[in-house]
């Protein structure tokens, strides 16, 4: 069994970071149209499926939008922070939801898991889809996420994600440089890689493609509440607390010098989009395929940070 090493992401972190941001409402100008995007990538492709897993469901915002597709939908949420599924609980699970009234019948009710993604603890192959939204980035060994999906995943069922890619970011990243921080930011995993990776976890057919997605600001201070709104950073080697005065006004006044002729800071977002099938076994020219197992990294020493993975560079657009 090969051995990864982990990204460089802090999980509790992630958990720590999330739960401030309950419900989670702030960031859906990104999340709910990435979700929006991905919907309209599933229009394509000829499903029906019955059991649903949103992996890294958060505060469930996901719910009505796949239940609007699927109105007969058995939907498990499932995410590692507490405080969100809190919050999904009281949205969804204790009173009717809309697409309910609407349909004026019994929907299945939906049900709420706190786990790590790539320890679900649900059945072997129970599953028709897994769709994930903007949560794979945050998962320090991806591969083993993968590897889980495929595990519940039945045959011929579909995996469906998002994911933010290396060119996230790239004037934060640039302007943090300049201004000669000391922090390290998130790093992200390409696109490309993703797509190995679930090819040697046993999928079949991935497809990918990514975009660049371009926000305008006016203020670097907007930008920055919203970098803030979307996560936060997990790097270990963040920055711990709270910036000073100093710090800010540093990584401000080199996000202004990055102003474009009409006035306004650009922040870039590439965003990944994956799917591929589950399927009993992978055929190749000389018979079967073979299909990697992975297992989890050591565990580490006290007071050591994890291995430092470089993810690969975008694509030079030139």
């Amino acid at each position: 069994m090969p051995q990864l090493p982990r990204l460089p992401i802090d999980s509790q972190a992630v958990t720590r970071q999330f739960a401030r941001r309950a419900p989670l409402d702030a960031p859906q100008f990104l999340y709910g149209e990435i979700a929006q995007r991905m919907l309209r990538r599933l229009s394509y492709i000829r499903i029906d499926p019955h059991d649903i897993l949103d992996a890294g469901c958060g505060a469930a915002h996901a719910l009505d939008p796949l239940r609007a597709r699927y109105p007969d939908q058995r939907y498990i949420g499932l995410d590692a922070c507490e405080t969100l599924l809190d919050t999904a609980r009281e949205r969804y699970a204790t009173k009717p939801g809309f697409w309910h009234r609407l349909r004026n019948k019994p929907t299945p009710k939906p049900a709420f898991i706190q786990a790590d993604l790539a320890e679900t603890g649900l059945p072997d192959e129970s599953l028709d889809l897994v769709w994930s939204n903007l949560a794979l980035h945050w998962h320090p060994e991806p591969h083993l996420v993968l590897q889980e999906w495929r595990r519940v995943l039945r045959n011929d069922a579909l995996a469906m994600y998002s994911s933010l890619g290396p060119g996230t970011f790239r004037e934060l990243r640039e302007a943090l440089a300049e201004a000669d921080l000391d922090t390290r930011p998130m790093e992200f995993v390409d696109m490309h890689d993703f797509g190995d990776l679930m090819l040697q976890v046993g999928f079949a057919d991935p497809v990918m493609d990514q975009e660049i997605i371009t926000l305008t600001y006016k203020t670097a201070d907007k930008l920055l509440e919203d970098v803030r709104a979307l996560g936060g950073n997990p790097h270990p080697e963040r920055r711990r607390g709270l910036p000073g005065r100093a710090w800010r006004e540093r990584l401000v006044r080199a996000l202004e010098r990055r102003r474009h002729a009409d006035g306004t800071i650009h922040l870039s977002l590439e965003v990944a989009y994956g799917h591929a099938w589950r399927v009993a076994a992978r055929r190749g020219v000389f018979g079967d395929l073979p299909v990697t197992t992975f297992k989890r990294a050591r565990p580490l020493e006290p007071g050591k940070q994890p291995p430092r993975v470089v993810p690969r560079k975008p694509d030079d657009p030139s």
